[in-house]
């Protein structure tokens, strides 16, 4: 089964048992398009029910992970709702039955960390910078963060990261047990992918029982909570206050919330 995406900005090469995909628009740090998440969403649909895949990893450049949701396409898109593109992808990767793997260097802001709550292993570059400006937005949290970032890092530390935006580098995110290792950046997708191919030799029915396992008792609670976070988000999305802060992002201009 050949995987495919429908989208030149996503680029997914499937060898090996390892179905890569890799975010290509580097000259937009990467930013993520309604077209972007709806490619990225059918790709690892696909790559669940393929017998040919094993094991799903994502990367990016070596300077940029992610620079998150494209703002001007979020200004310029129809009105969201739960089930827009972003939350099509964020459910369709907390189902995936199959190990997802990721390699994350440079920036990788609000869905470009939540995302990474749905992988097994992670891999980042010593140059890695995380970060969650929902609030600064006008936005709330997505991707069952804020389930899941509280269970990882603990209340205070989740809310620094939720509530004040405040990045953090790869170091920390070590610390806490966002990811499992911390790598130069030229070396970090080929790391991962060999940690990829040893997943890969394994007995496909054990890795996904064990993951399974690993899931089984928070899959409700985070397939509900990623439908909550996104009513919630689509509802903030049409406010003063994610207006004011998108255009201001756009306008490379301090947002003023003092009437929102």
């Amino acid at each position: 089964m050949s995987i495919q995406s429908t989208c030149d900005d996503i680029l997914v090469l499937a060898e090996n048992g390892i179905c890569t995909i890799t975010f290509n628009r580097v000259a937009k740090k990467n930013s993520i398009t309604g077209a972007m998440y709806l490619a990225m969403a059918s790709v690892l649909q696909q790559a669940a029910t393929s017998g040919d895949v094993r094991v799903v990893l994502f990367q990016g450049d070596a300077t940029v992970f992610t620079a998150g949701n494209d703002l001007g396409d979020f200004l310029n898109g129809p009105k969201p709702d739960e089930n827009a593109p972003p939350f099509q992808f964020l459910q369709a990767l907390a189902a995936c039955p199959k190990p997802i793997v990721a390699a994350v260097c440079g920036p990788a802001v609000g869905i470009g960390t939540t995302m990474l709550l749905h992988c097994d292993l992670v891999y980042a570059g010593d140059n890695a910078m995380f970060s969650l400006p929902f609030v600064n937005l006008g936005f709330c949290p997505e991707g069952a963060s804020s389930l899941l970032l509280p269970q990882l890092m603990g209340h205070q530390r989740a809310s620094e990261a939720l509530l004040l935006g405040d990045p953090f580098m790869a170091e920390a995110a070590l610390e806490v047990g966002l990811v499992n290792r911390v790598v130069p950046p030229t070396e970090c997708n080929a790391i991962a992918q060999a940690q990829a191919a040893k997943l890969a030799a394994k007995p496909m029915g054990s890795l996904l029982a064990s993951k399974k396992l690993l899931k089984s008792g928070q899959m409700a609670a985070v397939q509900a909570r990623i439908a909550e976070e996104g009513k919630l988000f689509a509802d903030l999305l049409q406010q003063p206050a994610a207006k004011e802060a998108m255009s201001a992002f756009l306008e490379k201009r301090k947002p003023d919330f003092s009437k929102c």
